[in-house]
């Protein structure tokens, strides 16, 4: 049986790998692209709304994952992020064109159900 602290240790490296990896391959490059790059207009929204959503998910909501602040509220737009990515951007493309979102998807989706656990400020703000 798994120890609370191997598990509380596992929930950590998912949210700590989840969210640099988003930051940093995602986040940080859609920002220091805009202005010059057109954005994908996926949900007509307008290329401008759809690209502060993505930053918005990619770039803060994955610093509040990593930080384990409002983690469950903090996924759900990283949730909509890869549902549109995977089913809406690449929806006719290959499966290996969908693979990395749908990893973010699982992951996300397991931290959803999970929680931050014992290493994040979800908890201290709780009081544990």
């Amino acid at each position: 049986m798994i120890s609370a602290s191997y598990h509380n240790l596992g929930l950590l490296f998912l949210r700590l790998s989840l969210g640099a990896t988003m930051l940093l391959s995602h986040g940080v490059p859609k920002v220091s692209k805009y202005p010059g790059t057109s954005f994908p207009d996926p949900l007509g929204f307008g290329s401008e709304v759809s690209w502060a959503l993505a930053v918005f998910s990619e770039l803060i909501c994955s610093i509040f994952l990593i930080l384990g602040l409002w983690t469950r509220l903090t996924l759900l737009p990283l949730l909509v992020t890869m549902l549109v990515a995977v089913f809406v951007v690449h929806g006719a493309d290959p499966f290996s064109r969908k693979e990395l979102g749908l990893l973010y998807l699982f992951g996300y989706i397991s931290l959803f159900l999970s929680g931050p656990g014992k290493y994040s400020v979800d908890n201290k703000m709780r009081g544990y």
